[in-house]
C-alpha cells in the first residue's frame, strides 16, 4: 500500500513538471531545424559557384580578347603563348574549386572572313572531362573528310574540319574554319563584326556539394555558362602563331584532356 501512494505521487509529481519541456521540444525539432540550416547552406553555395564559374568565363574571354604580340606590328599577333597564358589565368582563378578536374573549358576565336561569313577558325581547352555536355559542340563539322558529324554533337575533333588539333604546323589557310551561322543558344547567337572577330567561351562544370546533392535535380548539378568579348585590337587572324621553336611551345588544342 505504502508503495502505491509512493508511486501515485511519483507519477503525480512527474504529470506536474515542466523544467524539461523546453528541452523536449528542441530534440524533436533540431532534425528540421538542421535539414532547413543546411538546405541554406547548400543553396547559398550553389548560388556562389554559379557566379564563380560565371566570372570565371567572362574573364577568360576578357583577356583573350586583349592578348597579342604588339612589338611594332600593324596587325597584332595571337601566339600559341598567349593562349596558354590566359588558360594558366583560369587555372589559377578556379584552382580553389577544382575547375580543371571537375569540368572542361573551351575558347573558340568566331570570326568573319572576306566575304562576311562566320567561321570558327580555331578552339583551345583544358579540363579533364570530356563527352557530352562538357566537349564544345561547335565545330565538329566533319569526322573524317566530308563525312557528316553526329548531330549530337560527339564527333571527334578533326583537324581537317578547320579546328587545328596539329601538334605542329597550322592548317588554316587551306582549311579555314567550321561554317557557323554564330555560336550561342537559339534566338542570342553571337556573331562577329566585319573583318574582326570574337572570343567564345564555354565552360562545363560538376558541381561539387558542400552537404549533399541529394537535393538537386537527378542528385547532381552541371553547371554551364558562355561568354564573349570582340577582340579589342586589330588582330591578324591568318593563324595562331608559334614563333618559338626551341623548344616549340605546346598546343591546348581540343582532343587532349588536361588539368
Amino acid at each position: 500500500m505504502m508503495f502505491r501512494t509512493t508511486a501515485s505521487a511519483f507519477l503525480r509529481r512527474l504529470r506536474r513538471d515542466r523544467s524539461g519541456l523546453a528541452l523536449l521540444e528542441f530534440a524533436y525539432t533540431l532534425p528540421i531545424v538542421m535539414g532547413i540550416g543546411l538546405y541554406g547552406v547548400e543553396t547559398a553555395n550553389l548560388a556562389l559557384m554559379n557566379m564563380r564559374v560565371s566570372q570565371a568565363a567572362l574573364n577568360l574571354a576578357d583577356n583573350a580578347s586583349r592578348v597579342g604580340d604588339n612589338s611594332g606590328l600593324v596587325l597584332q599577333q595571337l601566339r600559341e603563348v598567349d593562349i596558354n597564358d590566359v588558360l594558366a589565368q583560369v587555372r589559377v582563378q578556379t584552382k580553389g574549386w577544382e575547375l580543371t578536374t571537375r569540368g572542361r573549358v573551351t575558347l573558340s576565336s568566331l570570326e568573319a572572313n572576306a566575304s562576311g561569313a562566320q567561321v570558327i577558325h580555331w578552339q583551345r581547352c583544358i579540363g579533364l572531362k570530356s563527352g557530352t555536355g562538357y566537349d564544345s559542340s561547335y565545330g565538329r563539322t566533319r569526322i573524317s573528310g566530308s563525312t557528316p558529324a553526329p548531330a549530337d554533337g560527339t564527333a571527334p575533333y578533326d583537324p581537317t574540319a578547320g579546328v587545328n588539333t596539329a601538334s605542329t604546323g597550322d592548317n588554316s589557310a587551306t582549311h579555314p574554319g567550321s561554317s557557323t551561322t554564330g555560336m550561342g543558344e537559339t534566338g542570342a547567337k553571337v556573331t562577329a563584326p566585319p573583318s574582326s572577330g570574337v572570343m567564345f567561351v564555354e565552360i562545363n562544370y560538376d558541381y561539387k556539394p558542400v552537404v549533399t546533392g541529394a537535393w538537386l535535380p537527378g542528385g547532381a548539378a552541371k553547371l554551364k555558362y558562355i561568354a564573349s568579348f570582340i577582340v579589342r585590337d586589330k588582330r591578324d587572324f591568318t593563324q595562331i602563331y608559334n614563333p618559338v621553336t626551341s623548344p616549340v611551345t605546346p598546343r591546348s588544342t581540343c582532343n587532349l584532356y588536361t588539368s
